[in-house]
């Protein structure tokens, strides 16, 4: 039995829990401090997480993140992060807190997304590592999830297939074997780049795939749309694909990732459902992102978006659009806030 804290008390971090709990592991969920409130109304109500539309169980622990320095000095053996990528900042500061002479143990990030540090592109993991290492944490061991993963299907026990990755395979081996279930399939990869980056592009594309209802043909009325579509769906996919394997290859990771659980599989899941695809499905209608994102979606964290906003201007100085038509129609409509145009006439 292994003792497993979990950074986050959102719908991926309860049903990250539940695999670990079926695993007989010990079990601790810190909120971080946007979840007080949050964590006081699950608490009155008997532990039903409402995001999750799910009962956890009694044997659920979460408490608030003013008990997190304690846990941690409790020696946990696995420090789970299952925050939004804006958190990882968050989480070095509390951790800042400790002396830097206690070691930390493994940790594994559920967060998926891309930063720019210097002008380059930086992976989440090695986000983390620099600024913990900043901090004076040593022997930092940090791995990284890909693969399709939906909160909900994961509490509710559905057959989920996710990929580990980490420099160090023995300790995705380790992970493979403490929380692998009979529903919870985790195979590893030392592709550490290439699980990362489709992880993160994948919300990015899933918007533009969201937008085919809009795309298909603007002649046809909306009932139509509903149900011929698919055509267009299908061709933006396999666009998608393609441009997440050069993004992948120009970042010195394997293209052919693309084309597994992290790349293929998440933007799948991605695209049929989500915010990302929501959002997309309203820009494909014709509005501005800031239209729809005020008007329609005007609580929910777009995380294709964000990350545009993150690495928007990175890509359109590295990239010509004419090698990834798709990515810059998506980034040109946020970023300068005008109606999507994809170039058809570029794709591969």
């Amino acid at each position: 039995m292994a003792k497993i804290l979990i950074i986050g008390a959102g719908s991926m971090g309860a049903a990250f829990s539940i695999p670990c709990l079926d695993s007989q592991h010990q079990v601790k969920i810190v909120g971080t401090h946007l979840e007080n409130k949050f964590i006081d109304d699950l608490k009155n109500n008997h532990n039903f997480h409402l995001p999750l539309n799910y009962q956890l169980s009694n044997e659920t622990n979460i408490v608030k993140y003013n008990n997190l320095a304690d846990e941690l000095i409790n020696k946990p053996d696995l420090i789970v992060l299952a925050i939004s990528s804006k958190g990882i900042n968050w989480t070095v500061d509390q951790f800042s807190y400790l002396s830097n002479e206690i070691q930390l143990p493994p940790i594994l990030i559920l967060t998926k997304g891309l930063s720019i540090f210097e002008n380059n592109f930086e992976l989440l993991d090695d986000k983390l590592k620099r600024l913990l290492t900043n901090k004076g944490f040593k022997n930092l061991n940090i791995s990284s999830v890909g693969g399709p993963c939906l909160a909900s299907g994961l509490a509710n026990k559905v057959h989920t297939s996710v990929v580990f990755t980490n420099i160090n395979v023995e300790t995705v081996k380790w992970l493979q074997k403490i929380l692998s279930t009979e529903y919870y399939h985790i195979s590893i990869s030392d592709d550490r780049i290439g699980v990362q980056v489709c992880s993160a592009i994948k919300n990015i594309f899933s918007m533009v795939i969201g937008s085919s209802k809009g795309q298909c043909n603007n002649k046809i009325n909306n009932d139509l749309k509903k149900n011929n579509y698919l055509n267009t769906a299908a061709s933006l996919m396999k666009q998608s694909l393609y441009e997440m394997s050069l993004f992948v290859n120009y970042l010195n990771g394997n293209k052919e990732t693309a084309f597994g659980l992290a790349g293929l599989g998440d933007l799948y899941v991605s695209a049929t459902g989500g915010r990302n695809s929501k959002m997309g499905f309203f820009i494909g209608e014709g509005y501005l992102y800031s239209e729809a994102k005020k008007l329609k979606m005007p609580k929910e964290t777009i995380e294709g978006a964000e990350l545009v906003f993150e690495i928007g201007e990175k890509i359109r100085e590295d990239f010509n659009f004419k090698k990834i038509p798709l990515m810059f129609a998506m980034i040109d409509s946020i970023l300068d806030d005008k109606k999507l145009n994809i170039r058809w006439d570029n794709f591969q």
